[in-house]
């Protein structure tokens, strides 16, 4: 059937239909491409784009329900729709601003439509595996001396929000650069680094505090960041005690503690450079709140 009101078509009817687009409407079309494509861009280095790929699934499934005639789950749905709009104006007030403040920002120069990086996942993981060995031996050193340190491990869900508050430093991790960032005497060292992509991001910038309520009092606000750090993101927080040396590691709200070098770098090849299964094993580290000793 398709086939035979393909060819019932004329050259003059083809000719017709697109003589009958207005140029409004190709300008129109590519202003909403256009527009769509700024606003990934802006919420791709904010947690904001994980509530996105949410909102597309809902719409998703929306739509599967509406085919199958599931009217429950479809008036749920409108509900959520209607509804949520206001409540996700609430929760990601400050994001919305910064969009705000950045597209009132751009210079028309910087509106380049074709701005597309180059990913090349083998160098990616060749500067994981640099970047691993250097955070191991880097958070032994820092524990022997007892210094306070604190490294977020940035992983799909980006911290462009957490790294403005910081000072951006964009270097190739070593032992000698991550000691002096966490030296007492450096201006960085009471914040946070955040590693992206292998590399030193920024330092000194400032984490969300944890609310979980079975945190122990003697951990300190060190430890409570990184805890509310993965809460709120996939990222893997290394702690450094400042009182004991103790190295612990927080992952999706859970502080395991009692780490070294060997123990350390085995966890983090397996949550940055594997599928994660091999994160879990057999001397699976306690939670902080089952430990007897705090650091």
């Amino acid at each position: 059937m398709v086939l035979l009101r393909l060819e019932a078509l004329t050259s003059g009817d083809i000719r017709g239909m697109i003589e009958s687009i207005q140029w409004r409407d190709v300008v129109d079309a590519l202003l909403v491409m256009y527009l769509v494509y700024k606003v990934l861009q802006l919420v791709r280095e904010t947690r904001a784009m994980q509530l996105l790929k949410g909102l597309l699934l809902l719409m998703a499934l929306y739509m599967v329900v509406d085919v199958f005639e599931l009217n429950t789950m479809r008036y749920l749905l409108e509900m959520v729709f209607q509804y949520g709009v206001i409540a996700l104006l609430v929760v990601f007030q400050p994001e919305l601003r910064r969009m705000l403040e950045t597209v009132g920002r751009t210079r028309i120069a910087d509106l380049n439509v074709f701005n597309i990086g180059h990913f090349d996942a083998n160098a990616q993981k060749q500067q994981w595996n640099v970047a691993i060995t250097a955070i191991c031996n880097a958070a032994n050193s820092l524990s022997r001396s007892k210094t306070g340190a604190l490294m977020v491990l940035e992983r799909t869900t980006k911290l462009g929000e957490i790294i403005k508050t910081g000072t951006v430093v964009d270097a190739i991790p070593s032992v000698e650069l991550i000691g002096n960032i966490f030296f007492v005497n450096s201006p960085l060292h009471d914040g946070a680094m955040i590693i992206r992509g292998g590399k030193i991001f920024a330092a000194g910038c400032y984490l969300p505090l944890s609310d979980n309520h079975e945190i122990s009092r003697d951990l300190g606000t060190r430890h409570r960041a990184g805890l509310g750090m993965s809460e709120n993101s996939d990222a893997v927080v290394i702690i450094v005690s400042e009182e004991t040396g103790v190295i612990s590691v927080a992952i999706k709200g859970v502080l395991t503690r009692n780490y070294n070098t060997e123990s350390l770098a085995k966890l983090l090849n397996a949550e940055l450079l594997s599928d994660g299964a091999d994160a879990v094993s057999s001397e699976k580290k306690e939670p902080f709140w089952k430990s007897r000793k705090n650091g």
